[in-house]
């Protein structure tokens, strides 16, 4: 997708704190961070989001939950929370599927 913000950081072309990479997925701190670690793992091929991808490829909705389970180990975390947003109801602005990584604090339930 040309206008696509998450394509155009899987590409390249906009600058991102890249904090890991697989051939499928790239992990990136989020721009607004909700915890002291907070990073968006996408998969490389653009999907508008989880339901899409699961969908039209298991696989890679699978590596995007192994890539966050690294992403956390690596900066230290056991605990961690993962969340997908999928629908503009419930706060997804990018249309690109995208799993948050958080943690660093405290998380309550029902988060939001």
């Amino acid at each position: 997708m040309e206008d696509c913000l998450f394509c155009k950081i899987v590409a390249g072309e906009i600058p991102a704190d890249v904090v890991h990479q697989t051939e499928r997925t790239v992990a990136f701190r989020d721009l607004n961070p909700q915890a002291p670690m907070h990073v968006l793992v996408v998969p490389r091929d653009h999907h508008a989001n989880a339901a899409e991808l699961a969908a039209a490829d298991p696989q890679a909705s699978a590596e995007l939950v192994t890539t966050a389970a690294a992403v956390a180990a690596a900066e230290g975390h056991d605990d961690y929370r993962i969340v997908f947003n999928t629908g503009p109801g419930v706060g997804q602005s990018v249309f690109h599927t995208h799993l948050h990584v958080l943690a660093g604090r405290a998380m309550t339930w029902p988060p939001g």
